[in-house]
Order: C-alpha cells, then structure tokens, then sequence
C-alpha cells in the first residue's frame, strides 16, 4: 500500500492546510537588471557631464538665479500666462457652445475663427497683435455716415503688455475649444434629456450636468495647454514685450558674454513653475475624477476602506 507523500511545512514550522499545492516562484530577468544598471551608469555619467563641464559656469547661475530682473521677469510671465489662459479658456468656452449650436450662423463663426487661429503660427499672430496701434491708429463710434460721439487713440489703451495677453490669449482659445467642445460631447446626450424633463432650461443643463461632467476629461489637457502657454510666452518678443523671463536672462547673457549659464537660470525657472503646475493638475484631476476612476470609497480617518457590495453568486440546483 502506497503513503500519501508527507505535506511540506510552512515557515511556522505546521503542516500545510492543503498538500501538494504548487508554489510559484518568480522567474529570473536578468535583462531588467542588465537595463537597470546601463540606465544608472548613463544617469551618473550625465549628472558627471553636467557637474564637471566648466561651460555651465554654474558659479555664474547661482548668482543670478535670484537676480532682480530676473525674478521680475518671473512675475511678468505668470502674469501673462494667467490672463491669457483666463482669456483663451472664455473665448473657447464661448467658442465650443457655439460648434454645438443649432444655428448655422454661430457655428460657422466659431468655425472660422478656430480654422484662422488654430492655421497661423503664434509668432506671426503676435507680430500682428503688436501693429494693431499702426493698423488700427484709432477706435471711433458714430453715426454711421454721420458724425462722430468720440474716439480714443488705440496706442494709448492697447500698450505691449495687452497686445501679448491678447495675442497668446485668443491663439490658445482655439485650441482650447476643440478640448472643450471634445469634454462637452463625452457626456450623454441621455442626461440632457432626462434634465430637461425635469424642468431645467439649457444654461442650467449646462451649468450643473454637463460641464461638471466633462471636466474630467478637459482638466488634463487644460493642463497640458497651460504648462505649453508658459512656455510660449518667450514668444512675446514678437509684440514687442521686454519685460518676461526669457528676455530677462538674454539681457543678462548679452551684459556678460555668457549665453549658457543664463539659459541655465531661464530653464531652471521654468521647470521649477511647470512643477507646481503638474503638482495642481494632479489634485484636479483626482477632483473631478471622483467616482469615475476610483473603484474603492474612502474610508473615515483610520478605518479600514469600504468596498462596493459583492453581487450574490447564482445558485446551481442540481
């Protein structure tokens, strides 16, 4: 008579509950660890390259990388970045709702103007901003073909600073209307409809059902578009607009015969605010996506996480 084979013990030193069970192991990779450390080798060699090499002059970035026009230019370029995401994202709203109208004649102006400011480059449209004063001298209004009730001077309301707000503004509102509008259509035509038995006009549907909806889909590339408009506004040049971080720092670079160190302190700034973006783009998303990506439901302070109700399994009668 055959014995069963002995079960094998558990680390506890006790039999284990289930004999003959099989036990996985891990395979070996060793191309991931042979990638891992030609990867690190790479790293510590560029980190050498970059710590070594007297070209960066990196004496030369710390000392002005909080100089004071340097930091004012900082502040100029948020500046401009934040009215001019403000500005695009108005106008793209504005723009996407008019895709989504019913009326020909609305959705063919929103058309025109996305194909016009999504088709030109940005430095050409900032290069127009800056001679509007010279293309358009004066604003007046009028009868028309009758006299006139008054008129401004367009160079003494419409200074460099405006001009690049403007510019970068509605260039980045056609982009920004197409994410919207794509947001706006992701959610279901059902929900409008079951809204609107419920007695709630259009600009309510749209405030309180949609929009809040198709955030979770606009936030990441509104995201992405803001950390790309910080980075446009080097462009401002263009209008011409002297006063931001890349400018800044050519002033400093063209005073000392030093380019590199001062693309050092310009690259710096702008990864250190990309950062703090990225960081805010994060809890955004985590924000709006509340009940859509997370498939537990936080728990209160120190408990354990609740998890959704197991659906009963079907019974099988013999």
């Amino acid at each position: 008579m055959s014995t069963a084979p002995a079960a094998p013990a558990t680390s506890a030193g006790q039999e284990d509950p289930i004999p003959g069970r099989i036990r996985a192991r891990r395979s070996p990779r060793p191309g991931t660890w042979i990638s891992a450390v030609i990867v690190a080798i790479l790293a510590l060699g560029l980190i050498n390259f970059l710590v070594t090499n007297e070209v960066f002059d990196w004496p030369t970035v710390a000392a002005y990388i909080l100089d004071i026009k340097v930091v004012q230019g900082v502040g100029w370029t948020l500046l401009i970045t934040v009215l001019a995401m403000i500005l695009g994202t108005a106008v793209a709203l504005a723009a996407a709702i008019m895709r989504r109208s019913e009326n020909p004649v609305l959705r063919g102006v929103s058309w025109a103007y996305i194909f016009v400011f999504r088709g030109t480059p940005v430095y050409t449209q900032l290069v127009f901003w800056g001679l509007f004063t010279v293309i358009v001298p004066r604003l007046a209004v009028g009868v028309p073909f009758g006299p006139e009730l008054f008129a401004l001077e367009t160079r003494d309301y419409f200074p460099a600073f405006w001009a690049a707000v403007v510019g970068l503004g509605l260039n980045e509102g056609a982009y920004l209307a197409e994410i919207i509008r794509s947001g706006l259509n992701s959610v279901g035509r059902g929900q409008s409809e079951a809204a609107k038995a419920l007695g709630m006009g259009n600009g309510k549907i749209l405030r309180r059902i949609v929009i809040p909806q198709a955030m979770r889909v606009i936030v990441p590339p509104l995201g992405n578009e803001t950390i790309g408009m910080l980075k446009t506004t080097s462009l401002v040049l263009a209008v011409p607009f002297t006063l931001d971080l890349t400018f800044a720092t050519n002033a400093i670079a063209n005073k000392l015969y030093a380019p590199i160190p001062l693309l050092l302190v310009a690259a710096i700034w702008y990864l250190a605010i990309t950062s703090v973006l990225m960081v805010g783009q994060h809890f955004l998303e985590r924000y709006f996506g509340r009940g859509f990506d997370d498939r537990r439901t936080t728990a209160p302070k120190g408990g354990r996480p609740i998890l959704p109700p197991a659906r009963p399994m079907p019974s099988v009668e013999s």
